[in-house]
């Protein structure tokens, strides 16, 4: 059954309410207030009404029924890796991708109101959070507890008021639901980041796309000796950068794989265009997910 807790309903009928009443304005994002998608759609679109969902898939489902403008969805993290399940939503969406942003994330570790470090036994959070903290966790003797989101676990705790359990997430969420901060910097590392997308119906025009650009695409190699070897070749001849791939296996066959890449430049330069005419010559299928302006890695690492 798909619920928030208490505290955390109340701030949601409240954001939804007024989200829905705006459809142009509204920006759908997965969880509870205060999860870092939250953040990373304050950011990227400060006038922007926040639209909580439950799943990825409701928030992708809001876009594509007109209930959103657009949908801010995490893709990866620098600790742990790609985030479950978004690499066969984003093809299946329909949606395009039309720009990314990178949210420096900073967990806290949050009790409920009166705890105290010592009294904490167990820590709550969303799996991405607690394999980001997975050494810090353990250095305090903190048995980590899987839940749905960081911001709801942050809700969980407030409302209980059990002492023994606290939440991994951030201090917007700790300031939203009263939490005590007992911790701050719980990540492992400083270089923390998330990656997130945002996708809307309309996809951008790639001409007037100023500065530098970047290309996401899906495809399916052919089942043959070096296929993915032969398919990507024609990026490497014509001197163009790929800065994301990963692989998954669909339909519980292990055959051929599908791929998800994201390239520097647009489908219109001519070495992408000669590029992806080589890919689709080795590829079952090619398909474009969005063209958008490039974050600069020097500002995805501030």
């Amino acid at each position: 059954m798909q619920s928030y807790p208490p505290l955390a309903q109340t701030l949601v009928d409240s954001l939804r309410a007024e989200a829905l009443a705006e459809p142009a304005r509204a920006i759908a994002f997965q969880g509870a207030p205060g999860a870092y998608s939250h953040q990373a759609v304050r950011e990227t679109f400060p006038q922007g009404l926040p639209l909580p969902c439950y799943s990825f898939e409701d928030a992708l489902a809001a876009v594509s029924d007109g209930q959103a403008h657009a949908a801010v969805i995490p893709v990866e993290n620098s600790l742990h890796g790609r985030v479950a399940d978004v690499h066969f939503l984003l093809p299946e969406s329909g949606l395009s991708i039309t720009g990314e942003h990178y949210v420096k994330v900073e967990h806290c570790l949050l009790g409920a109101p009166g705890a105290r470090l010592s009294d904490v036994r167990e820590a709550m959070s969303h799996p991405q959070a607690l394999g980001q903290c997975r050494k810090r966790l353990k250095a305090l003797g903190i048995k980590p507890v899987t839940h749905a989101d960081t911001a709801a676990a942050a809700a969980e705790v407030a409302g209980t008021g059990d002492t023994a359990v606290a939440a991994v997430a951030s201090a917007l969420a700790g300031s939203l639901y009263g939490c005590a901060l007992l911790m701050e910097g719980l990540q492992d590392a400083d270089h923390n980041r998330t990656r997130f997308l945002i996708l809307e119906r309309t996809p951008r025009d790639p001409a007037e796309i100023e500065g530098r650009a970047k290309t996401s695409l899906s495809f399916e190699v052919k089942n043959v000796p070096a296929a993915l070897f032969k398919a990507l070749g024609g990026f490497a001849t014509n001197g163009v950068n790929i800065t994301r791939l990963e692989s998954h296996l669909r339909g519980g066959a292990f055959v051929a794989a599908e791929f998800l890449i994201d390239i520097e430049g647009r489908p219109t330069d001519p070495a992408v265009t000669r590029a992806l005419d080589e890919l689709a010559f080795h590829s079952k299928w090619v398909r474009i997910l969005g063209c958008y302006p490039m974050v600069p890695p020097e500002l995805a690492t501030t």
